[in-house]
């Protein structure tokens, strides 16, 4: 067996507490009855016990921490999450640092986590990947002392999803739809940050509307742009863009999106355990897996090497294998 791999094997049928994000894309498409039940047979078919609790994402953190109370206790042998990155950073945080295993079925939009370690986007697939009891154990990140399982951002990004969300509540928008409205209205409003870098103490001033630090390094360039080989090498990687202007960033976030980045041209990269971040600014925005919160610079970050136990197979180029077996686009 692999290192940092192991075969779960419980005394009786494994039994889990499956929180599940309700306004999670998939739910919100398919309806939590239909989901319920598809999830009910597939962990009953799998020889699963599980307790499904559909909750707002505001209650997932605590009912984690219940059920995570009720692992300690031998009432459970596992905590589930349905839903996107977010839901799975939320109930990450709880479990990061314990033995408890995580096992994910996602649920999202984009679903980047599970992506990158294997899991399929099919429900009765993940089930499937719970059921057969690998266990993987993987890196995070953290910023300020909050988790991160792919990564965080200043500048652009946070600016991009607040301006996003804004335009949904308002209009009642596609995520896709008020995205590309928002991305207009931040461009013309770009930040720019002089920023000083600090990794592992070596100190680089830089100026960029934007920064991204990764939970390993992210690939830049196709085929597999935007995914991780690794997500146990136990290091951050950090993206600035060299960008100054309006033009020059609008077309870098098209060359994101296309596969398109020029390493050398567009970015500057640094890696290392730790690393901080420090602006003229008291207060900045700061992005972690799609959700954002003010904090006060500097930024502290640094990577917790194996500090999550999830279901998962061992390491086999997870992230090409999953996505294609993944019913909507990653």
């Amino acid at each position: 067996m692999r290192p940092g791999t192991k075969h779960f094997v419980p005394s009786a049928r494994l039994r889990v507490a499956a929180l599940l994000n309700a306004s999670a894309g998939t739910i919100e498409r398919q309806g939590a009855g239909t989901l319920r039940d598809v999830l009910a047979s597939a962990f009953e078919k799998h020889g699963i016990v599980a307790v499904l609790e559909f909750l707002p994402g505001s209650e997932l953190r605590p009912a984690a921490e219940r059920a995570r109370q009720q692992v300690i206790d031998g009432k459970l042998d596992a905590i589930v999450v349905g839903g996107g990155d977010g839901s799975v950073r939320t109930v990450a945080s709880v479990l990061a640092g314990s033995d408890i295993p995580l096992g994910i079925i996602p649920l999202g939009t984009l679903n980047h986590f599970a992506g990158d370690l294997g899991i399929s986007s099919v429900a009765e697939r993940a089930v499937a990947t719970i059921a057969a009891g690998e266990q993987r154990a993987v890196d995070v990140g953290e910023v300020n002392n909050v988790i991160f399982v792919n990564n965080s951002s200043i500048g652009f990004y946070p600016y991009l999803v607040l301006e996003r969300e804004r335009r949904r509540r308002r209009k009642r928008l596609s995520k896709w739809i008020a995205m590309m409205l928002a991305m207009a209205r931040v461009l013309r409003n770009l930040p720019l940050f002089r920023l000083t870098v600090v990794v592992e103490g070596n100190v680089e001033p830089c100026r960029s509307p934007c920064v991204l630090v990764g939970n390993n390094e992210y690939r830049i360039t196709v085929p597999g742009f935007g995914t991780r080989e690794s997500l146990d090498s136990g290091e951050l990687c950090l993206y600035v863009a060299k960008t100054q202007g309006r033009l020059s960033m609008f077309w870098l976030a098209c060359s994101c999106i296309l596969g398109l980045v020029k390493r050398q041209q567009d970015l500057r990269i640094f890696k290392g355990a730790t690393a901080d971040i420090s602006a003229r600014r008291s207060r900045l925005l700061v992005a972690f897996d799609g959700e954002v919160a003010t904090m006060r610079s500097p930024l502290h970050f640094k990577i917790r090497p194996g500090a999550l136990r999830v279901f998962a197979s061992p390491i086999r180029s997870a992230n090409n294998s999953a996505r294609a077996t993944q019913s909507h686009p990653a």
